[in-house]
């Protein structure tokens, strides 16, 4: 990781969860983290949190199901901190909507969060490190081990999933993309089984609540996922991590999720 203090890493839904242990991380390592997230309160919170370590966070309110909040953080970055060379697409949302009787706004909010808000950003990156021609930049994106249809996969979140499935798709394209042209940017899919976060509270649950589903089978910690993170970051520059799939030690032992 050595290689990668006093650079910049932007990191969405970074006020909580997977995205607020991913910035201690990287700010522990020396980072200059851009910290992207609607409830700006929680990220200025972080930010006193964390002062002293060798990094530094920078919190930016973006909503990012708004192409323009988006557009105007990288534009803070440019001309503040130069640009960017680590990516970390977090920012994710989920709700319990069925393709037979979903509701439209639901459907549409994962497809904005999930799918949008991730290529706006991911763009914007790959533009910033390529205009500033950065050796070894990277784009990690937190996908989801719904999005690679295992059985274990949370199935009762249908759209939820099909939009992980695109961020399966995107990053197997964005890679031959980026082989294509011969660019030194990498790009990892880090997909999670299930992980303690208030992913569920945040999002519309018709038959289960967190507390059903945490409560009945075994689930990851935040610094979990952190932790991988760090590791992909922490590779030699030529290998390429394309796909890693997290889960508890021998998946789950009962069927609950299987009731949902």
């Amino acid at each position: 990781m050595e290689r990668w203090a006093g650079r910049v890493a932007v990191v969405t839904g970074a006020s909580s969860g997977i995205g607020a242990a991913i910035v201690q991380e990287l700010v522990k390592k020396g980072l200059k983290v851009v910290g992207l997230a609607r409830r700006i309160d929680r990220l200025q919170g972080s930010s006193s949190e964390l002062q002293g370590l060798a990094g530094e966070l920078h919190p930016i309110q973006c909503d990012i199901t708004k192409e323009q909040d988006i557009l105007a953080a990288f534009s803070w970055i440019k001309k503040h901190i130069g640009g960017v060379d680590v990516m970390i697409n977090n920012a994710g949302v989920a709700h319990q909507s069925f393709l037979s009787d979903g509701e439209t706004s639901e459907w549409r909010h994962m497809l904005d969060v999930n799918v949008l808000g991730l290529s706006i950003c991911t763009r914007e990156a790959i533009r910033s490190m390529k205009e500033r021609e950065v050796a070894d930049g990277h784009v990690l994106h937190i996908n989801s081990i719904s999005g690679h249809g295992l059985p274990q996969s949370a199935a009762m979140l249908y759209m939820y999933g099909a939009s992980k499935h695109a961020v399966t798709a995107l990053t197997e394209g964005l890679r031959r993309e980026l082989v294509k042209s011969n660019s030194k940017i990498r790009v990892t899919s880090l997909s999670p089984g299930l992980v303690r976060t208030e992913i569920m509270d945040a999002g519309h649950m018709r038959t289960f609540t967190s507390r059903d589903v945490f409560s009945g089978n075994p689930c990851l910690d935040p610094q979990d996922i952190a932790d991988a993170v760090l590791y992909v970051l922490g590779t030699p520059p030529h290998v390429q991590v394309i796909t890693s799939v997290i889960l508890w030690k021998g998946l789950w032992t009962s069927q609950k999720l299987e009731n949902y």
